[in-house]
């Protein structure tokens, strides 16, 4: 037993231990503000022990812009402070922290940590902590962390269990509430021939129920129900919400979390590596983390944490590096274009004499003379050569029909390259005056035009032609005629037509009509040198494509921009990550600052150092804008760092 004094001393300690427990350690919170706190994630790489890999140095040989080897090392600064060379193995690397963040398909990973110092951590509390992202105008509340101690999870964990014990408590079959015992003495008592259906299976229909007890199923039951405890069951179903918030005053979160960790032991602070991953909208050029949050006892919030200092990420996109230029349409336009006509020009039997009056010569020859007037009075086209094919029919000798088309094509050709100098002459004439000296100059600069003689001494594919479409010919004449088209030798193939019982009506009919003159003009667009034409119309669809790629919609940027295969088409392409596709493309382009740009950070994503940093020096040299460029791009950040770069020396 305790004396007086005792009992006043322990009371004392109670009060003392009160004081010092959990709300002391609040009290000391709030007094000195204590807050967890956003750093940077520093990625380290362990050191590993691998016998046969090899060794990887922080040395590369490359080439200046004057073609000399460069090799770039490591260096440090040694205890007299020069400056030294310094190799580090792949084994021992630590890669700096840093606060620029590639974005990579539309989206950036912000990676950063949580310090929760020991002074916030006790087994009784739960820690929430809250990270809010700041994109432009807007906040978001990305997933809380939860640092949960031991023993609020074990009163958690208790109050559930009481809540369980409240469930198994409660009944959802009426019959529980039914007093078996006085029911069974009724039936035994006074209707025993009823009673014998307490262990019958078979089925009592309402009706015979109630014939045999005079009283209905229901009512029977309602007879013998303890209203008493089916009015208890009732409220305590009704209470069930108010209970749970009575056992579980904090319930256990298991969605939309990023994470909930129990504390067994309490001591030392703790780190939480949280990686979010945020698409990137237009103008989004960085994003800020603040992290808040609070402490629970029993559910209630005993402290508010104070807001961490915000943590801001610059976000690197590629999507300034596009090409803005205004791109106008281009069509191609053939620069040489042709035109033909034939003609029949009546000859005399085997001679190639000209005779303008004879048979139809005066309409056939001049509609070609129209044609001539025509092209050479054209505006749009020049006329530089005129092909003149005459042609004969097959009876004869192939040799002699041969020198007889040479000669006619050759008759036709001086012919009409007279009416050309005739005209000219009379036009110079008619206008009375002499050429100025300018249009003289340009008349010597230009071009005469070139009549080409050539020939088809027998016209045979045009004689198929008539006698497949003739329908004086018997079919059996138009059979023979294919068998023998098939003999090779030209003479002896024309002997053997001379068989066919049609072949008069084949020398009268149609063998004139192979005898023509054909004329190919080959002419060319005034003033184009090359088939391509820069218009001044936009390109609408290109401009779209490029003002997609500004505002980083970039599948929508590749699908406009994809049949261009130009610049901007890979930085949409690297933008995606695929990489693959805009190196197909950047290799072929002319190798300017920003193609060798691209070409250097492709290759740092290989994970191949030597064109890397060859390409990025090359892009330095020619524009210095790309030497700080270099710091925004993780990939090549990290290239920068490890081998040196950027020293004046290295980039002149």
């Amino acid at each position: 037993m305790y004396t007086d004094c005792q009992h006043k001393l322990l009371l004392a300690f109670l009060l003392l231990a009160t004081a010092c427990g959990p709300s002391s350690h609040i009290r000391q919170l709030k007094q000195e503000q204590v807050s967890a706190q956003l750093s940077l994630s520093e990625e380290r790489e362990l050191p590993t022990l691998d016998v046969g890999a090899p060794v990887h140095r922080d040395t590369l040989v490359v080439e200046d812009p004057q073609g000399r080897e460069v090799i770039i090392m490591k260096a440090v600064k040694d205890e007299n402070g020069e400056m030294v060379a310094h190799e580090t193995l792949d084994a021992a690397r630590v890669t700096a922290r840093f606060r620029n963040v590639a974005e990579r398909g539309g989206s950036v990973d912000l990676r950063f940590q949580i310090l929760v110092p020991e002074k916030m951590q006790d087994s009784d509390w739960q820690l929430c902590f809250y990270p809010d992202l700041f994109v432009l105008e807007d906040s978001i509340r990305l997933e809380p962390v939860l640092i949960t101690g031991s023993g609020y999870r074990k009163a958690q964990l208790k109050g559930y269990q009481q809540y369980r014990r409240f469930l198994e408590s409660l009944s959802a079959d009426s019959l529980h509430f039914v007093d078996r015992r006085q029911l069974e003495n009724f039936l035994r008592r006074n209707i025993p021939s009823i009673y014998r259906y307490r262990t019958d299976s078979s089925f009592v229909s309402d009706e015979a129920f109630t014939s045999a007890f005079g009283v209905t199923e229901q009512r029977a039951l309602e007879h013998y129900t303890n209203d008493l405890r089916v009015r208890l069951n009732r409220r305590k179903v009704e209470r069930k919400e108010e209970v749970f918030r009575q056992y579980v005053k904090a319930p256990i979160v298991s969605e939309g979390l990023r994470l909930d960790t129990v504390i067994q032991q309490i001591g030392g602070d703790i780190a939480y590596e949280y990686v979010q991953s945020v698409r990137v909208r237009p103008k989004m050029r960085k994003a800020s983390v603040i992290l808040g949050g609070e402490i629970l006892q029993d559910g209630q919030v005993i402290y508010r944490v104070p807001p961490s200092e915000p943590l801001t990420f610059y976000i690197s996109s590629l999507s300034s590096l596009t090409d803005n230029r205004i791109r106008y349409k281009t069509k191609v336009i053939s620069r040489a274009v042709q035109a033909n006509t034939a003609c029949y020009i009546e000859f005399e039997q085997g001679k190639a004499d000209i005779r303008e009056n004879r048979g139809n010569n005066p309409a056939e020859m001049g509609r070609i003379k129209e044609n001539l007037v025509s092209l050479v009075e054209d505006k749009v086209f020049d006329l530089d050569s005129i092909v003149i094919t005459a042609s004969c029919s097959p009876e004869g000798s192939w040799e002699s029909n041969r020198k007889l088309s040479v000669l006619r094509s050759e008759s036709v050709s001086r012919h009409y390259q007279a009416f050309l100098k005739r005209r000219e002459d009379s036009l110079r004439r008619s206008q009375g005056v002499m050429l100025s000296m300018d249009e003289s100059y340009r008349a010597a600069q230009k071009a005469p035009i070139r009549f080409i003689p050539h020939y088809d001494a027998e016209n045979w594919d045009m004689l198929d032609a008539l006698v497949e479409k003739d329908s004086t010919l018997a079919r059996a004449d138009k059979d023979r005629y294919g068998k023998i088209r098939e003999t090779a030798d030209l003479d002896t193939r024309e002997k053997m037509l001379q068989e066919l019982s049609g072949y008069r009506y084949l020398r009268e009919n149609l063998y004139p009509r192979l005898r023509t003159v054909r004329f190919d003009f080959h002419l060319h667009r005034k003033g184009m040198v090359k088939d391509t034409v820069h218009t001044t119309e936009v390109d609408s669809t290109y401009m779209l494509g490029l003002e997609a790629l500004r505002e980083r919609e970039y599948e929508k940027a590749l699908s406009l921009l994809r049949e261009y295969r130009d610049y901007n088409t890979a930085i949409a392409y690297v933008s995606l990550d695929y990489n693959a596709s805009a190196m197909d493309i950047l290799k072929d382009l002319e190798k300017t600052p920003q193609v060798n740009y691209m070409l250097a950070l492709l290759y740092a994503r290989k994970g191949d150092n030597q064109n890397a940093v060859q390409y990025y020096l090359n892009a330095c040299h020619e524009d210095r804008s790309y030497v700080f460029r270099g710091n925004l791009d993780p990939e090549i950040n990290v290239l920068i760092q490890r081998y040196g770069l950027n020293q004046e020396e290295e980039i002149n």
